[in-house]
């Protein structure tokens, strides 16, 4: 690899070596191929990410993560409290998969996917060249003297800057509330949602303060992400790299001389161009969101000095070092085993989940009842049955043995939608069909001339001698 002494370990790419004071960076912007995959790939993300809120699917909002109603919604699934264990094996299956994406294909979710990444480099960096200029310019800028010029400059981007982060904190708050209650607090008198108009105003400031000052330290400070991926990468995982055994040594080249050297001219583009202040050439860093700019930067000066291109590319320590092609190595195949199995899973309780959740407990401290006149035997029951769709729901409660009755003592026809119900009723059973002391009994759950759920209890009573 290079020979650069390794003092880049010992501090952060965004402090200074004189007291670790912050560092501002100056991204030069250099549109290659990647980055206009990266930004078709952002609008994408953006405009599903601004419409999903007001986009409805079977009643319900797109997607949902109503905490204070414990309801989530998730491309018209519909989940409540009593299914936590479905949203608790979602989020681990989630976690999985980022590990193993992580493994194989490095920090790529920073640069490609990650919101934080997205929204500061495709539209608050963009605003921001729109206005100051390109890097040189944005540093002058910085460095010169409060002129006339300058502060009107800095109101405009700043006051963009607020304005766009008011309109991400009210998307935000469309998926934790819905669109449905945004809109309220945003067209009624405030004092009917005055707590909701404070949280906007508290999430806009919050925005604002992350995408005008602190920008790539959440990636390389605050994010436990970046920290995470130094445990999971191995020499397998396909990272943004530099190829040190075709670039070194570095020295400047000229097109009409043989190369003696390695093909890096040094030139430092790569460093001018990346978000997070690193020298890629220094190797893995967890300051690298593999943006990719790098890549673009590279290639561009290859291709002027007539060398191949991805010097700096998408390559495993183990492709560089010993020129061997991707294998999948052990780790992968056991987080992809583990991810097989959690999404089997996962789907199996999927296609086993009922619109009614019941709950049925024979009443306590009742015991069989005799019926001398019919000669049957009753015992009492309690159900408690929750509504997991997304209306209303009539239902009918039957047997599946035709040997029994059910006699209601409290009888409620309709779930309302998003609620649960309670009703008691006896289980009449002649008692010539009473062959054991417990007896299993099962029940079908009837709703607009379909079954909506089964369920099965147990029926206590002395057996007919």
């Amino acid at each position: 690899m290079s020979q650069t002494p390794a003092h880049f370990r010992d501090q952060l790419s965004t402090l200074t070596d004189d007291g670790g004071k912050r560092k501002w960076i100056y991204p030069r912007i250099i549109k290659g191929k990647l980055y206009k995959y990266r930004s078709i790939l952002s609008y994408f993300l953006l405009l599903l990410l601004f419409s999903a809120p007001f986009i409805k699917l079977k009643g319900e909002q797109l997607v949902l993560f109503n905490v204070l109603e414990r309801k989530f919604v998730f491309f018209g699934l519909i989940f409540w409290p009593q299914d936590f264990y479905l949203f608790a094996l979602a989020l681990l299956i989630f976690l999985v998969f980022i590990v193993l994406f992580t493994v194989i294909f490095g920090r790529v979710f920073c640069g490609w996917i990650c919101p934080q990444t997205i929204f500061l480099e495709m539209v608050f960096r963009k605003i921001e060249n729109w206005i100051e200029g390109d890097h040189l310019h944005q540093k002058k800028l910085d460095e010169g003297p409060l002129t006339t010029s300058k502060f009107f400059k800095k109101t405009l981007k700043h006051s963009l800057f607020f304005l766009i982060s008011f309109l991400i904190a009210n998307i935000f708050l469309a998926y934790i509330i819905g669109s449905g209650t945004l809109v309220q607090i945003i067209t009624e008198p405030v004092r009917q949602h005055v707590s909701g108009f404070i949280s906007i105003w508290v999430f806009s400031f919050a925005f604002y303060i992350v995408f005008s000052r602190v920008r790539e330290l959440v990636c390389t400070v605050i994010c436990p992400y970046g920290r995470l991926q130094g445990v999971l990468l191995d020499d397998e995982s396909i990272i943004v790299a530099y190829d040190y055994k075709r670039g070194e040594p570095r020295n400047k080249i000229s097109r009409e001389l043989e190369n003696q050297h390695g093909d890096c001219i040094d030139c430092k583009l790569c460093v001018h161009v990346c978000p997070t202040g690193i020298d890629i050439r220094n190797g893995t860093q967890l300051e690298c969101v593999n943006c990719t700019a790098c890549i673009d930067a590279c290639d561009m000066v290859m291709t002027r000095v007539n060398r191949p291109l991805r010097l700096i590319g998408f390559k495993s320590e183990s492709q560089i070092k010993n020129n061997a092609p991707f294998r999948i190595s052990r780790k992968m195949y056991g987080y992809s085993a583990v991810l097989l199995i959690l999404l089997s899973l996962m789907s199996f309780l999927l296609i086993r989940r009922t619109p009614i959740e019941t709950t049925v407990l024979r009443a306590s401290g009742t015991l069989y009842q005799f019926r001398d006149k019919d000669h049957t035997v009753s015992n009492l029951y309690t159900a408690e049955l929750i509504n997991k769709s997304g209306k209303d729901i009539r239902f009918e409660l039957t047997a599946d043995d035709r040997r029994l009755k059910i006699q209601y003592v409290q009888k409620s026809a309709v779930i309302r939608y998003g609620a649960s119900t309670k009703i008691t009723f006896f289980v009449v059973m002649p008692q010539d069909a009473v062959k054991q002391y417990k007896t299993r009994i099962s029940f079908s759950l009837i709703s607009q001339k379909k079954i909506a759920g089964r369920f099965e209890t147990t029926f206590i009573a002395p057996p007919n001698d």
